[in-house]
């Protein structure tokens, strides 16, 4: 496969003016969504080849997501793509002022492999809505995903219209040295870092979604066995290899005690006092993944999990007591199944203490105090996050989902995702019929008192 033969197909495609139409979009989501449905079983397999995923989570977190993506800009995007009228001034009058959305051209999708089938479909359906040409770059590190993505999407369209690129290093950078008129990336600081970089090389703008250690917080107030519950949830889904999953958990210290047993009790409950001789728990990535979540366990603060599997990479759900910030575990982003406990005493303290530490993508609080859920939400920064849950703020179409500065910029889902991948043209319209006079040279006294009026 030639990369430049692909992208030198899709900008001809593009400037041919068919992805334009709103049928022709509407009509690609469809065929998106029929053979998405027509392989389900399959997409299933190689997600529970890559990362040990059962059917009920691919379901849950991959394609059902992706299915509702679709089902949302089918139902929307006709309305999008129609140009807006907006006030018009009074210094422009006799005239008419819109916006009109157009597709910023041929896109970039770079994905990553810990949700490899709905990040890379997911902003695809915005793309494809919002009328762009894609090239797909799905992770090497998710093969068995990486192969079904790009046997489907050629089921679905020709290579001048959607296009998928696997492979490496090798094809990242190819890719990254090439013209694109917009670039999405999902991954790592470190990788983003680099793109960025690559993108304004050629003044390219970009959206990148991160990740960062992000907190959870539950202080006195909260139904301690609801938390418990729903933290263990969003912690150890995916193996904890989830870009918003609650990294660590700040507990207020008169509680601690309550919610560790509590949340022992949970962990045990949902994963058993077993978990990895359960067939349907899932797996690390790979052998480097599972190492560097290893050595940030300390098993003298271990007081529940720890077990591994070599074999198959497998880690159980691990929790970790009496933790500070100069643990390893506390030094970078986990993306695994190990949860650090800490404990504080303030809220304000708190509050302070976060606000010093790079923006995350997620925080999430449990409290029953308002003021508490204002005092955080106000002056914590962080991408966005859930009261009294955790990581469902990012399955819906109806919310943009985006980071902030360390984590990330720009925002897709939805409406969102549309206007991630359109440019808007404002635009104003005058006939021949009127021309307002005081706009011309020479300048008077009485055109500049009309000037303040009218502006």
């Amino acid at each position: 496969m030639n990369i430049n033969d692909i992208l030198e197909k899709q900008r001809k495609f593009y400037l041919s003016n068919r992805t334009l139409s709103p049928e022709f979009r509407l009509d690609a989501l469809k065929t998106l969504e029929r053979v998405i449905k027509d392989n389900q079983d399959l997409i299933e397999e190689a997600l529970h080849r890559d990362l040990g995923k059962n059917a009920f989570t691919s379901y849950m977190t991959e394609i059902g997501m992706v299915l509702s993506e679709i089902r949302f800009m089918k139902r929307h995007l006709k309305r999008y793509a129609k140009r807006h009228p907006v006030i018009t001034s009074l210094a422009q009058m006799v005239g008419c002022s819109y916006t009109q959305p157009t597709p910023y051209g041929n896109v970039l999708i770079m994905s990553p492999w810990n949700y490899p089938f709905m990040l890379a479909l997911d902003p695809l359906v915005d793309a494809i809505a919002a009328g762009n040409t894609a090239i797909i770059k799905p992770s090497a590190y998710a093969p068995a995903t990486s192969d079904v993505i790009e046997l489907l999407i050629q089921k679905c369209f020709d290579e001048e219209f959607i296009a998928v690129v696997t492979g490496g290093r090798k094809e990242n950078t190819e890719l990254l040295n090439k013209k694109f008129d917009y670039i999405f990336f999902t991954g790592s600081v470190n990788v983003g870092k680099t793109v960025m970089n690559k993108a304004s090389e050629n003044l390219t703008p970009v959206t990148l979604e991160l990740g960062g250690k992000s907190p959870c917080i539950v202080d006195s107030s909260a139904d301690i066995k609801v938390s418990a519950r729903r933290i263990v949830f969003g912690k150890f889904l995916n193996c904890g290899q989830t870009c918003v999953a609650p990294d660590y958990i700040y507990v207020q210290k008169d509680i601690a005690d309550e919610f560790i047993q509590e949340v022992i009790k949970e962990t045990n409950k949902q994963y058993t006092t077993t978990p990895l001789e359960d067939p349907t728990y899932g797996k690390i990535v790979n052998k480097k993944h599972f190492e560097r979540i290893l050595n940030l366990i300390n098993p003298n603060k271990v007081v529940l999990g720890g077990e591994y599997n070599e074999d198959t990479n497998q880690i159980a759900p691990t929790i970790m007591t009496n933790v500070n910030w100069e643990d390893p575990v506390m030094q970078e982003e986990i993306f695994g199944p190990v949860m650090p406990i800490l404990e504080f005493e303030n809220i304000e303290d708190l509050v302070e203490l976060l606000r010093s530490k790079p923006h995350p993508l997620a925080l999430y609080l449990f409290t029953k105090d308002k003021t508490i859920m204002d005092l955080v939400t106000e002056h914590v920064q962080f991408g966005g996050g859930c009261i009294n849950d955790t990581i469902i703020q990012l399955a819906t179409s109806h919310m943009g989902f985006g980071g902030v500065g360390d984590s990330g910029m720009g925002s897709y889902h939805g409406k969102a995702g549309f206007d991630t991948f359109t440019h808007y043209k404002s635009m104003v319209r005058k006939g021949f019929l009127f021309d307002l006079p005081f706009r011309y040279p020479p300048y008077t006294k009485f055109k500049e008192d009309i000037i303040k009026i009218v502006l």
